[in-house]
């Protein structure tokens, strides 16, 4: 299953070699929601291996991104004792985009606001 979060880009940290064959880099994103006027801001560790972990480097401290995900989970015993971790491996990231000038531009090329100056033809037959 996949997920996605979008947040600003706080933290992108250096490509760890864990093994011969096997690399991971790490990078944070901060998410704040208004939750009945009280602002939460978290925290999203994500995890990117192999050939995802240039992924980062496109993108600047501050940015706000969009990461898609999956979460993953293992478990392993060490002296009797189960021991758990639960990774976000990221898997792509994007850019986001945000339009605060109230224009039309995702619309349909015939799309006409209600509020358009103009006479609007209503030529449906019904």
């Amino acid at each position: 299953m996949s997920y996605e979060m979008i947040g600003k880009l706080i933290a992108k940290f250096d490509i760890v070699q864990r093994t011969e064959t096997f690399k991971t880099r790490e990078f944070v994103i901060e998410k704040s929601e208004d939750i009945g006027g009280r602002v939460i801001t978290n925290y999203a560790k994500f995890q990117c291996v192999q050939d995802k972990t240039n992924m980062p480097d496109r993108f600047n401290i501050g940015d706000e991104v969009k990461v898609m995900f999956n979460i993953k989970g293992t478990k392993w015993n060490k002296s009797g004792v189960d021991n758990y971790i639960t990774n976000l491996d990221a898997w792509r990231m994007e850019t986001v985009k945000i339009n605060t000038d109230n224009s039309f531009n995702d619309a349909p090329p015939d799309f006409v606001p209600s509020d358009a100056p103009g006479d609007i033809v209503d030529d449906l037959p019904f």
